[in-house]
């Protein structure tokens, strides 16, 4: 359990620091040299790329710092981002987090992640779809499934909420 809440950490910080006001690169020149194509809302890299660009040391997600990993957002994220998650008539946000360890010096982890605004749930419990789970206050991980060789052969499922499409949220 320490091993999923550590992805599920991971996963979740990468999807809240998508916003644009981190932007570097100019909006026309594609992708900056960390992985990030702000304006097709898109980052291809490594853990090591993102931690760099956070300034944090390069191995600062341990054992997942060499994976590569691609994160996709939709405008509603960035609105989002730059408004605090405040607007009362709500978001339809989502991100989607995509990790290979099965790179040279990976961790052998393959896990997919998909996350949507639903809005309060601490107040309205009901705003978690079914199979899913909560983060932050607001979102909810509607789908959480890969495979770990920490965990033992297999692929496993943590969050398959119905539906799993954005286009619902």
């Amino acid at each position: 359990m320490k091993k999923l809440f550590f992805l599920v950490a991971i996963a979740t910080a990468f999807a809240l620091t998508t916003s644009p006001v981190m932007a570097a690169q100019p909006p026309d020149k594609g992708f900056d040299e960390f992985g990030y194509n702000r304006t097709a809302r898109n980052f291809v890299g490594t853990g090591s790329s993102w931690c760099d660009e956070h300034g944090d040391a390069i191995d600062c997600l341990g054992i997942y710092s060499p994976d590569k990993l691609v994160m996709k957002w939709n405008a509603e994220w960035d609105r989002g981002n730059a408004e605090g998650w405040t607007d009362p008539n709500g978001y339809r946000a989502w991100v989607n987090n995509e990790w290979n360890g099965k790179v040279d010096g990976g961790s052998g982890a393959v896990w997919h992640y998909k996350i949507v605004w639903v809005g309060d749930y601490v107040a309205n419990p009901s705003l978690i779809p079914e199979g899913g789970y909560g983060i932050w206050g607001q979102f909810a991980t509607i789908m959480d499934q890969g495979t770990d060789p920490s965990f033992g052969p297999g692929h496993m499922w943590f969050a398959h909420a119905n539906p799993t499409g954005y286009g619902a949220y």
